[in-house]
């Protein structure tokens, strides 16, 4: 027996030694798992520390840390407020649903089994709850972080001046303050629905609502509080209607008597029924509350039911099917009708909104299409002005020629500005360049870390090339070129470490042992294996000297060379984000900007010059676009350099509001104020005080390179093809919208838009060309053209005036494709083609430009010119680029095609449209000449007089003026009567005509001038 009492006792021992040993070794073990927390939460709070330091830093180094702090210290307290609201409110709501539990619960079976489920959570309450509300408080704090644009433009709002027609509220409230209104309802709603579901749950947890114990479902606890959280969601609900109403200004409306028409804003259903169905509904989720609330003091459910019954009823009834039946039987039958007076709200609030309201339209006008000695003379007179070089076409040209080096690369495409070049000191539109570092492109033997980042840092010089001419071997003629630079520029600085192609970080002015620097400059071509070495002296970049600060960019780069390296040394400073769209994006993030940074020489330096655009969705009756879809083009599909303005983003107002400079050198970045009376931009000058220059500021150097964008052009022109109409009786029938013509210069099955192109051209009301960007409209669904639209491009009075010449719809004036389709299709160009294309050569055309000719008056064109460069790429060879060999040219059914513009000109008016054309004809002399050339431009004239005798009469019809109706009608009848004539006339034998011979000029070669005039 004693052996029996002592075995227990040993065990019992030795279990207690067990669970001491276990003890001890819980307690060994006890600081590791905090430890490896507490480092875990100490490295990622270093990796924010740094992301964030650094980009500090990188700001306080242009100048713009007053940004980063503003942007920074917004974020913080929507993130800390909203956060703490959301996560609070839930943890509060859950917090008194416990307190007021039940104290006895029964011992039905469904409390039986909830019993386990409270025995199991009880020791952990109180941590979960709390980690809950910080779950849910940093999903809403980050959630509230990222509106910190909308709670500045709340919080900022001036008023646009203008208010909507449906309120009579200024444009503000929809742009400035109703986004932050719905995103502040959109939280509400959110903390009350999670509020609602944890107070149910803890009650339900807790014995306060039961589901399946005979008796009261409900303590008068759970009662209140749900009754409550209820109430308040309703009220919310009824916020949500009264916050909708003025969302019916902003809605895109479809017209169903016209499948491809369109309008925004609130139409005759929105008006008359949806806005009032919303005023009623307001009205009952109030009654609807107010009976939840009341709730708080009776017994029962059946008043909250019952109103929460009527409120979705009449949600259903008021506010889904009278609208729809006031659509159906009142709308549809009469749509013209009703929707009249909605659509014209539409069109005028977006021609505000775009900037289209003061555009110079004019009547009607038919271009002649009859070659005189006057329509002749005007077009000679265009030859100075025409942009014959390609910036997409001479990309590979400027590679070719002005390279230097593989490592080296031009922008693709290239860049049209205007320089003061010339004895004369005339403006001349050229083709430029910067010549940019490509990392892609160092020798694979040196693509190591030393030399990428501390060796490879820039690129070096600006290429500039005449537009209007080119060398006898058709490669752009250059007048600023070569490394270092050579020209009439005048370039100072020509080192280009921020650039469209520094897309990696450079280690910089550091020298390295007794070369004087450590970063390449150029290589010298005059001694081979000789490269000149520089230090980079700018103020821009970061110091990285520091051990503390190599430590940093270590982590943020991942490099460990950055730390380690000797090529870093306290002279050091470290660039990055250094691309012009990046560093102004950054700088100001209130803007979009527009997709083609172009570089310019001002006083000496490289500079960037960019385009930022201020935007809102929020303009009332303003038809939305998506800026990604209208500003693709052949420009933005031809090089990787391109990005589209505001990717993936869209809006109903736009305005020009900054110019944004950035010094290729040193990295300043500047803003200047353009749009002095843009509201948007009043705004944002509020929330970012000081980060942009005022207008007087603008150096008159640098103001000669500005130029109106060309994605905004690109968003005006897609507006202005259907809101050109301004009847709202014509814009329902949609029969007069126009359409963007497709690049002719594109072999493709689905050719991008034509581009719009820099020119200088006369418009009417101009005396003189002026530097503009151009665009030609053809009627939807149809190639003849429509319209030709011009804004002035150069900074003064006039800039970013829009003129248009509309031609009327019966006109048969041809459009891009029908002009290229000509140019093709005639037998001599074909033929001449042909012979180019031999030996493997390839033929591409250049850009299609349109040209209105002015001669004398100002008040209409005496017809349209189109000029096209023809370039030639050989099979092989160091020419294996293309040349600018042929140039073709478009008048009317004339077509001139030869070495250089002035022959192809002088070969269009000298032929007759029959023999231009391929199609026969036995007239190949200039006007004037007998036989069938002369009365094939008889026809012609007659026809195209009779086309504007039509047109006469039928506005002289509209304006019921009958005495000039019925002189219109005498001209047509005489202008009939001439065509037939001379059609008969064609149909007989005639005597042939001697033909004259072509004019000598058609031999001589492009660039056979030395230099263009003006």
């Amino acid at each position: 027996m004693p052996s029996e009492g002592s075995g227990p006792s040993r065990g019992a021992a030795g279990g207690a030694g067990n669970g001491r040993t276990r003890r001890r070794r819980l307690r060994r073990r006890g600081p590791l798992l905090p430890i490896l927390v507490v480092l875990a939460a100490l490295v990622v709070g270093f990796l924010v520390f740094v992301q964030y330091y650094t980009q500090w830093l990188w700001y306080r180094s242009i100048d713009f840390s007053g940004v980063f702090a503003t942007r920074l210290r917004t974020e913080v307290v929507l993130f800390v407020i909203f956060g703490a609201i959301a996560g609070g409110t839930v943890v509060l709501n859950a917090w008194l649903a416990y307190r007021f539990r039940p104290p006895f619960r029964g011992l039905s079976p469904e409390q039986q089994s909830l019993e386990r489920y409270r025995v199991s959570l009880e020791p952990y309450r109180k941590v979960v709850v709390p980690v809950l509300g910080v779950l849910i408080g940093l999903m809403a704090g980050s959630s509230a972080a990222s509106q910190w644009r909308v709670w500045l433009m709340f919080r900022n709002a001036v008023s646009f001046g203008a208010s909507d027609p449906q309120f009579h509220l200024d444009v503000s409230f929809f742009s400035f303050r109703l986004p932050f209104w719905r995103y502040l309802l959109g939280f509400s709603f959110t903390i009350v629905l999670l509020s609602l579901l944890a107070s149910v749950v803890v009650h339900y947890l807790y014995g306060g609502i039961k589901l399946q114990t005979p008796g009261e479902r409900m303590t008068p606890a759970a009662r209140v509080h749900v009754s409550v959280l209820l109430g308040l969601f309703v009220l919310l609900k009824a916020v949500g209607y009264w916050l909708d109403r003025f969302s019916l200004v902003l809605d895109q409306h479809k017209l169903s008597g016209n499948s491809s028409a369109s309008f925004t804003g609130a139409g005759y259903t929105a008006v008359q029924a949806i806005l009032p169905a919303k005023n009623i509904l307001v009205g009952v989720a109030l009654i609807c509350a107010v009976l939840f609330f009341l709730n708080v003091w009776r017994r029962g459910w059946q008043l909250p039911a019952l109103g929460l019954g009527l409120m979705v009823f009449s949600a259903v009834v008021i506010g889904g099917v009278y609208p729809a039946f006031v659509q159906y039987f009142k709308v549809r039958p009469s749509e013209p009708i009703r929707e009249q007076p909605y659509i014209q709200r539409n069109i005028n609030a977006t021609r505000a909104a775009y900037g289209l309201s003061g555009i110079s339209e004019g009547s009607p006008v038919s271009p002649d299409v009859v070659a005189t000695q006057k329509t002749e003379q005007a077009a000679v007179a265009l030859e100075p002005t025409v942009r014959l070089i390609d910036p997409v076409k001479v990309w590979a040209s400027f590679t070719n020629k002005q390279q230097n080096r593989a490592y080296y690369n031009f922008a693709d495409p290239l860049d049209v500005d205007r320089y003061q070049v010339g004895a004369g000191g005339g403006e001349l539109v050229s083709v430029v360049a910067a010549r940019e570092l490509d990392p892609t492109k160092i020798p694979s033997n040196s693509q190591n870390w030393a030399n990428l980042h501390t060796v490879y840092t820039h690129g070096f010089g600006f290429v500039a090339a005449y537009g209007n001419t080119a060398t006898p071997q058709g490669t752009p003629a250059f007048y600023e070129q070569d490394v270092p630079p050579t020209g009439p520029l005048n370039i100072t600085q020509p080192r280009i470490y921020y650039g469209e192609d520094s897309t990696q970080y450079s280690i910089v002015g550091a020298k390295s042992g007794t070369t004087g620097g450590q970063e390449l400059d150029y290589a010298d071509e005059n001694v081979a294996g000789q490269q000149v070495n520089y230090t980079y002296t700018g103020k821009g970049g970061v110091a990285v000297g520091s051990l503390f600060r190599r430590v940093v960019y270590a982590v943020k780069f991942r490099e460990g060379n950055i730390l380690l390296s000797d090529l870093v040394n306290p002279s050091s400073k470290i660039l990055y984000d250094r691309t012009p769209r990046e560093m102004v994006a950054k700088a100001a993030p209130w803007l979009r900007l527009d997709s083609d940074p172009y570089p310019a020489v001002v006083d000496g330096r490289i500079v960037w010059i960019l385009d930022g655009y201020t935007t809102t969705n929020g303009y009332p009756y303003s038809e939305r676009a998506t800026l990604s879809d209208v500003t693709q083009d052949t420009f933005t599909q031809s090089g990787s350099s391109s990005t589209v303005v505001a990717q993936q983003n869209t809006a109903n107002y736009i305005r020009n509001s900054v110019k944004a400079v950035v010094d290729a050198y040193d990295g300043t970045v500047t803003l200047y104020e353009w749009d002095r009376s843009d509201p948007v931009l009043k705004m944002w000058e509020h929330a970012f005080p000081g980060t942009v220059k005022p207008y007087a500021d603008i150096p008159a150097d640098l103001m000669a390179h500005f130029r109106y964008p060309e994605d905004l052009f690109k968003i005006q022109r897609d507006a202005w093809a259907r809101y050109h109409v301004s009847d709202a009786s014509s814009f329902y029938t949609g029969q007069d919208f126009w359409s963007v013509p497709e690049d002719p210069t594109v072999d493709s099955n689905n050719p991008p838009s034509q581009p719009p192109y820099y020119v200088q051209v006369q418009m009417p009301g101009q005396t003189a060309p002026v530097f503009s960007l151009t665009t030609t409209f053809t009627p939807r669904g149809r190639q003849q053209a429509s319209a030709f639209m011009a804004v002035d491009s150069e900074p003064g009075p006039d800039y970013g005036k829009i003129r248009v010449i509309e031609f009327p719809t019966e006109s048969s004036t041809p459009g891009p494709q029908q002009v290229q389709n000509n140019f093709e299709s005639d037998s001599n160009v074909s033929q001449e083609l042909a012979l180019l294309r031999t030996k493997g050569s390839t033929v591409s055309f250049g850009n299609l430009l349109t040209l209105p000719m002015q001669s004398g008056s100002v008040k209409s064109p005496l017809g349209l010119l189109y000029v096209e460069p023809v370039y030639v790429q050989r099979a092989s060879g160091s020419s294996s680029f293309p040349l600018l060999q042929k140039v073709l040219v478009a008048y009317g059914e004339r077509i001139g095609f030869d070495d250089t513009l002035a022959a192809a000109i002088n070969d269009a008016f000298a032929k007759s449209p029959a023999t231009s054309t391929g199609q026969g004809g036995s007239g190949t002399g200039p006007p004037g000449a007998t036989g069938s050339g002369t009365q094939s431009q008889k026809l012609a004239a007659a026809l195209a007089d009779a086309q504007k005798a039509l047109a006469a009469a039928r506005t002289a019809l509209q304006n019921q003026d009958f005495t000039s109706y019925g002189e219109a009608q005498a001209r047509l009848a005489r202008d009939i009567a001439d065509a037939v004539a001379a059609q008969q006339a064609l149909a007989s034998p005639s005597p042939s005509a001697s033909s004259s011979s072509s004019s000598s000029a058609s031999s001589s070669s492009p660039g056979s001038s030395a230099a263009p005039s003006g």
